[in-house]
């Protein structure tokens, strides 16, 4: 009988449950996937948590990678034996098969393995939608990102490389700066010995950067703020950390600075965005300009395990689970 992990609380990692649960056939407009590999993001330790709404008992994930075993009626996106990934639709994805909107299935390439495939679809997007989207980076530009040897920053580090962007990457620990580097990140940061908006003037000669790429929050905003150059602006695309309280007055006197929270569903969707993303992300991997693989590997009964490393900062790179 499958399995998934389920809470019925909001709290810490404990609240996760492995149980056993119903699949039934797919509906119009579904599939059922057998999933291969279940990816841990950030976001889910917010739902966990209680930060971020979601009606309870319920699943966790958002984002694995499986082979389609049924499609219901009118199903045309995807077809049984295809080998697919996700990154949107409703929580559940820690299960080892799950129903779910067709419509959110991304077909996989044959030249990606399931395995690395499941570092890409959430982590890979999210640097596709903040480097392409968000702030579009054309290259020639020196840029603060934020976590830069995590799931997303080990991506963005050769994503700005293929662009030909110098990075500037905050890390926590000499280690994680030697990852991030060997990744493409051009300088590291580390915060724990390291004025962050010092040694960014420092490395820009005073200037500043265009854009910061900001997933950590409360702990470095301000640092994120007063590294940026006149009409800078702070993408804030996380809040591990906690929530920040911007004030609109201290934006205009450190420069008239620009602040934005992006969401991936609004650049995702409709499903036709959604593809072309993936395009441009499956391309450079191919090409072999971007190469990711998980760090760390958990079995799906393990779940907790996975959110007290990612919560402690003992991960580098992707997390992912296996049924």
């Amino acid at each position: 009988m499958p399995s998934a992990i389920r809470f019925y609380e909001t709290g810490r990692p404990e609240v996760l449950k492995l149980e056993q649960v119903e699949v039934g056939q797919p509906g119009p407009g579904e599939a059922r996937v057998r999933q291969t590999f279940i990816a841990v993001n950030f976001i889910d330790v917010y739902f966990r948590a209680g930060r971020y709404p979601l009606s309870l008992p319920n699943g966790l994930g958002s984002d694995a990678v499986g082979v389609v075993e049924a499609v219901g009626p009118g199903v045309t996106e995807v077809s049984v034996g295809d080998r697919v990934g996700y990154l949107l639709g409703p929580q559940g994805a820690y299960s080892d098969v799950r129903v779910m909107p067709a419509s959110v299935l991304i077909r996989l390439p044959d030249g990606i393995s399931d395995r690395t495939a499941s570092t890409l679809m959430m982590k890979g997007m999210t640097a596709q939608y903040l480097f392409r989207q968000v702030y579009p980076l054309k290259g020639g530009e020196t840029i603060l990102y934020h976590a830069a040897a995590g799931g997303v920053g080990l991506i963005a580090c050769q994503w700005a490389r293929a662009l030909g962007v110098t990075m500037i990457g905050t890390v926590s620990t000499d280690e994680k700066a030697a990852i991030a580097k060997a990744h493409g990140c051009t300088h590291t940061i580390v915060t724990s010995r390291e004025n962050i908006a010092q040694r960014v003037r420092e490395i820009t000669d005073g200037k500043g950067v265009p854009v910061v790429y900001d997933s950590v929050g409360k702990d470095t905003l301000q640092a994120s703020l007063e590294s940026l150059q006149v009409r800078g602006t702070l993408v804030s695309n996380g809040t591990s950390s906690g929530p920040v309280v911007i004030d609109t007055m201290a934006l205009a006197a450190r420069g008239s600075l620009w602040v934005t929270r992006p969401a991936m569903i609004h650049y995702a969707t409709p499903r036709a965005h959604m593809l072309a993303m993936a395009e441009e992300l499956f391309g450079l991997v191919l090409a072999g300009k971007i190469k990711s693989e998980p760090q760390q590997v958990l079995a799906l009964a393990d779940a907790a395990q996975a959110h007290r490393a990612l919560e402690s900062r003992q991960t580098t790179g992707a997390t992912v689970l296996v049924p």
